[in-house]
């Protein structure tokens, strides 16, 4: 087996890893416990799945080179996310939501741009739909549960 292939299913089982976890972190109960010890290890995973795509991108640049994009934007705002919450400066939660959220969010395109021909017949690099779809559908929730947070109300999801 060659590095490429088990970098690859290293960077999938991580991914994977990362869409399942998200969700069960935003839906725990925001305590210390599952919500925190998850965050923590969805923060870490994103590093991991960061670097992993930043590995191969640099394998096979001409075809993946948005790869790069797509994963640092990803860890920046799991970054983001995760500083917030760990300093919990003024508006941390705010960027906490956001950060994470965000996260999620360009993972999900990640996904759907690399199966989008998969799943349609056209590759995802050249349509707009699998780069503008997880954006459009995930940053309304985004933005309802920071003013529900704002509030003062658990937003139900």
């Amino acid at each position: 087996m060659t590095l490429h292939r088990v970098l690859l299913a290293l960077h999938i089982a991580a991914g994977f890893f990362g869409l399942v976890l998200g969700p069960v972190v935003m839906r725990a109960r925001k305590l210390p416990g599952l919500h925190t010890r998850g965050g923590e290890l969805y923060h870490w995973n994103m590093l991991f799945v960061c670097l992993s795509a930043a590995a191969l991108a640099s394998m096979d640049w001409e075809r993946l080179r948005w790869f790069l994009a797509v994963a640092a934007f990803s860890y920046a705002n799991a970054l983001r996310g995760y500083l917030a919450a760990k300093r919990r400066r003024e508006g941390w939660l705010r960027a906490h939501i956001g950060g994470m959220g965000g996260s999620y969010i360009a993972m999900v395109t990640a996904l759907l741009v690399v199966n989008w021909k998969t799943l349609t017949g056209t590759p995802g690099v050249a349509t707009p739909w699998p780069w503008l779809l997880p954006t459009l559908a995930g940053s309304p929730v985004i933005a309802w549960v920071i003013y529900q947070v704002r509030l003062g109300k658990r937003p139900k999801l």
